[in-house]
């Protein structure tokens, strides 16, 4: 199986390194404004820890100086540069790859000898040694010796790759390998803080300190973003003094220019760096601790530790995959077990979703609904849908849920070759997007709900690295495009429809549906029984319940509603047509039409042929979250579905979202409806007919016990298959589908 860093790595080599520089650029540039609420500074980052109380000697910031030296070329210029730090007043530290160039033993003692430090950096600056648990073991060993012959007592992986629960294995008191907040980065998970943390070892042997690094890296300001100044590292640092925490640095040699040509591509003029050290002696002069990497481990470990065999097992942070029984071999200056036990942040990775809709997010509570149960189970989630308006943000968020609206889809298309070409945009994208995603967050899950059907393709990528698929078939697509461009079921596109249904659920590990009659199909011709699971289109309880309605005797009206889409299956031109009649006989009724869609236009001027102004209003499209207290105002809810193709069998969300909320409904007896419902819970019509409509609606209005009847008999209804019901499913299939990961 692939990984993210293996497939990044298996391309690199072959791709010139002024091309590599190009492409991350034009990334990088791509993703910053996305992301300027948490880069440069994230502000949740400075929380301190708990029973945090100061730096040594009552220091106002501790900051921190290290050097990644990933090529022959930057380890030529490490005396250079470490004169540049002697010189200012400043020490560091030397992170070498072993295995990567040849080291000079007299370059390493040097730097030991003047104050500096030496740590280790990788073996290689080429590979990921977190692929897998036994690749790293293989490795681990080697780092390890090369940390006993340098008498080295740091690591940090090259390109940031981390993986704190392998890292275990180490014979280190501290890793330098994550950071507070780096989106640009191969593996952008920031730890979230500006403080050091400790890591506990495995089966209570030891642990060590992770010392994140907090100030922007050299190579992403100066090389890829080609920043001018130094505005950012002096912004970031005056931040982070404010708020105590610690200023570690990332400097590259690699990357300085010290002469005064013009730098090459992957160079930057070293006077920045020199400007900035500057800065930070005049600026903060007496008020932080200068320190090696070592020294603010050891501190750490001194001051900021519980005793190991009480601490918590810690979870992996950056990948898939758990080692599982690896102990770190213990090492000098071992913490004794009585330290002073103030606090271990435990570093957890949550498993990851994203959920994959052909739908604004605003206009779907379905999406929102399973989002939000994945999010309560301790995923990070994301969402990959449309946006209202081409005005909006592309990347939001809402509730926990991290939203990228890469399409926008102001209105319904009237012309089908501007549908399928809309929909056909969104679907390369959504490949590519997801493709980029999955390398980088590696998800467990990934959630598609159809049509179309072929979006589940999008989740190639992470496919191969380990997540698994579910195709949520919220309407099934050969009906649906059958009455969409009224075609029969026999027809070269059905049948194409019904193939591509077959390879997309086969494709899938589970496929869920929302009406046992759809699973029965999909079962016939798609996929076998036991890899599907009917989830009924249930409201979240949360949102939709019977609480707070208002009361009918306290106006002069009874409000009609409906909501959602205004297509032609809906039957919402039965619906008008049928209100002269109802005014007729209930004068005070008046009908409320929220939603939009093709039909939108031509069903308002029905209303004004048929001089309805008075009596039907429309209020447009409201976002899902508003819906509720809207429906609160309800006397009745109509849910006017005609009975044909497809419609016949898709059973009504609106008509659940009304029983949740204690709304009596009018509802027509198709197929489905008559399948779920009876007689006692709601109010059936002949679907498409005006007359039984009429009918219906004018005894429902004309007494409200009967109301009150309905309402009280479909929350029973609810309370048996409601959400809460529904997501003990949910759970399970997830469950089974993550429960060998």
């Amino acid at each position: 199986m692939f990984s993210s860093s293996s497939f990044y790595y298996y391309l690199k080599p072959i791709i010139p390194r002024w091309v590599q520089i190009r492409l991350r650029r034009r990334v990088v540039l791509g993703k910053r404004p996305l992301f300027r609420d948490v880069w440069p500074i994230d502000e949740r980052a400075a929380k301190p820890p708990e029973g945090w109380q100061s730096w040594p000697d009552g220091k106002r910031f501790a900051f921190v100086i290290t050097h990644d030296v990933e090529t022959a070329r930057g380890c030529e210029k490490c005396a250079r540069l470490a004169r540049l730090d002697r010189d200012l007043g400043f020490r560091s530290s030397f992170n070498f790859v072993p295995e990567g160039y040849r080291i000079s033993e007299r370059l390493r003692q040097d730097l030991v000898k003047n104050g500096f430090e030496v740590g280790v950096h990788g073996l290689t600056h080429s590979e990921n040694i977190y692929a897998s648990p036994e690749k790293f073991s293989l490795k681990a060993d080697r780092i390890n010796k090369y940390l006993n012959e340098w008498e080295s007592v740091g690591f940090r992986t090259p390109s940031m790759y981390h993986n704190l629960e392998m890292l275990r294995h180490l014979g280190v008191e501290y890793d330098a390998s994550t950071f507070d907040t780096d989106p640009f980065e191969p593996q952008p998970d920031g730890v979230g803080t500006i403080f050091p943390f400790w890591v506990p070892g495995a089966f209570n042997n030891g642990g060590y300190v992770e010392l994140p690094y907090t100030l922007p890296q050299d190579f992403t300001l100066f090389v890829l973003m080609k920043e001018k100044n130094i505005d950012i590292w002096k912004r970031k640092l005056d931040w982070i003094a404010r708020n105590g925490g610690m200023a570690l640095l990332l400097v590259h040699p690699d990357y300085m220019r010290f002469d005064d040509k013009r730098p090459r591509s992957d160079e930057y003029p070293a006077i920045y760096y020199s400007q900035f050290l500057q800065y930070v002696k005049k600026r903060y002069e007496g008020q932080y601790w200068h320190a090696l990497p070592k020294e603010i481990a050891r501190f750490w470990a001194e001051n900021y530790i519980i005793d190991p065999r009480k601490a918590q097992k810690v979870e992996e942070i950056s990948t898939p995959r758990k080692a599982e029984g690896w102990a770190r071999p213990s090492t000098q200056d071992k913490p004794e077990v009585d330290a002073k036990p103030v606090q271990v942040i435990a570093v957890t990775r949550r498993p990851r979703a994203c959920f994959v809709y052909y739908h604004r997010f605003n206009g779907s509570a379905v999406l929102y609904r399973e989002a939000k149960a994945l999010k309560e189970k301790g995923f990070e989630v994301d969402l990959i849908c449309l946006r209202d308006s081409r005005g909006d943000k592309a990347v939001q968020t809402f509730d926990g849920l991290k939203l990228y609206g890469i399409q926008a889809r102001p209105e319904r298309e009237k012309k089908s070759l501007l549908y399928f070409t809309r929909l056909a945009a969104f679907s390369l994208k959504c490949s590519l997007l997801l493709s980029m995603l999955g390398l980088a967050k590696r998800y467990s899950i990934v959630h598609v709900t159809t049509p179309p059907d072929f979006l589940v393709f999008s989740a190639l990528i992470p496919k191969l690295l380990g997540a698994k698929v579910v195709m949520d078939i919220h309407d099934i697509g050969p009906e649906l495009y059958m009455r969409k461009l009224g075609v029969k079921a026999d027809s070269a596109i059905v049948r194409a429809l019904k193939f591509m249904e077959r390879a997309s659920a086969k494709f899938s590990d589970h496929v869920i549906t929302v009406t046992d009659i759809w699973k029965d199909k999909i079962a016939k011709r798609s996929a076998p029984p036991s890899k599907c699971t009917v989830l009924m289109n249930v409201p979240d309880e949360d949102m939709f319940s019977a609480t707070g309605l208002v009361d009918s005797n306290s106006r002069e009206t009874i409000n009609l509603f409906y909501h959602g889409s205004l297509e032609e299956h809906f039957g919402v031109d039965t619906l008008i047509k049928a209100m002269p009649r109802v005014k007729d006989m209930v004068p005070q009724a008046r009908l409320h039409i929220y939603g939009a869609g093709r039909l939108e236009e031509e069903l308002r001027l029905l209303v004004q042929r048929t001089r309805l102004e008075e009596y039907v209003t429309f209020h447009g499209m409201v976002p899902f979250y508003e819906l509720p207290a809207i429906l609160k105002e309800a006397d009745v809810g109509i849910v006017p579905t005609k009975g044909a193709t497809f419609s016949e069998e898709a059973l009504s969300m609106k008509s659940l979202e009304y029983m949740a909320m204690g709304i009596p409904i009018v509802i027509s007896q198709t197929k489905v409806h008559s399948m779920y419902y009876d007689p006692s819970m709601v109010a059936f019509f002949r679907p498409g007919d005006e007359d039984d409509l009429v009918a219906s609606l004018a005894k429902l209005c004309a007494s409200k016990d009967e109301r009150d009847r309905l309402a009280q008999n479909a929350l029973k209804f609810i309370e048996k298959h409601g959400w809460s019901e529904s997501k003990k499913a949910y759970y399970d299939v997830i469950d089974r589908l993550t429960a060998t990961k």
